[in-house]
């Protein structure tokens, strides 16, 4: 099922973004994607790039890219392989290069926000699903940014002050 836009998250967000001179944030938990975009992710592999400016960018797996076009608010939805033959590696390791490969191409990689922690309850509830934070997740973000700071308390207190 599809919500109307709730015009006033979209605001409280970017005006977060403003304070804290952010470019963008990248999330994955799943609380925090349906928060910015009205999806819910089934497996915990997807991402969202929320920019300062303009439309979001969600990645999901592509079983459920669909689901994501039909539900999500934004209209830029990307899709990467669950499964590939030529590339055995899991798909988060894809979707956290997708998403590196976005924010260059958005130029939107000079301060970015990433959830550096387990701030969210939701994400250590999935069971069998790969929902810890690794090292490679870090590192992916560091290389490709000038600088990455933890959002999850930041997106903890925009859901704080509007509701």
């Amino acid at each position: 099922m599809s919500y109307p836009v709730d015009e006033k998250k979209w605001p409280r967000v970017r005006e977060m973004l403003e304070r804290h001179d952010l470019d963008a944030l990248v999330v994955r938990a799943p609380d925090n994607i349906l928060y910015l975009t009205n999806y819910w992710t089934m497996k915990g592999y997807d991402l969202v790039i929320f920019p300062r400016d303009g439309d979001p960018t969600l990645l999901v797996i592509e079983p459920q890219f669909r689901e994501a076009e039909r539900t999500a608010w934004n209209k830029d939805v990307r899709f990467f392989r669950f499964y590939d033959a030529k590339d055995p590696r899991p798909p988060m390791v894809r979707a956290v290069e997708m998403a590196v490969d976005v924010l260059g191409e958005r130029k939107l990689d000079a301060r970015v926000g990433i959830e550096l922690s387990q701030f969210s309850q939701i994400c250590d509830r999935m069971v069998g699903e790969p929902t810890v934070y690794w090292q490679g997740y870090y590192d992916a973000f560091r290389s490709r940014c000038r600088e990455v700071i933890d959002a999850a308390p930041l997106l903890a207190d925009v859901d704080a002050i509007g509701e």
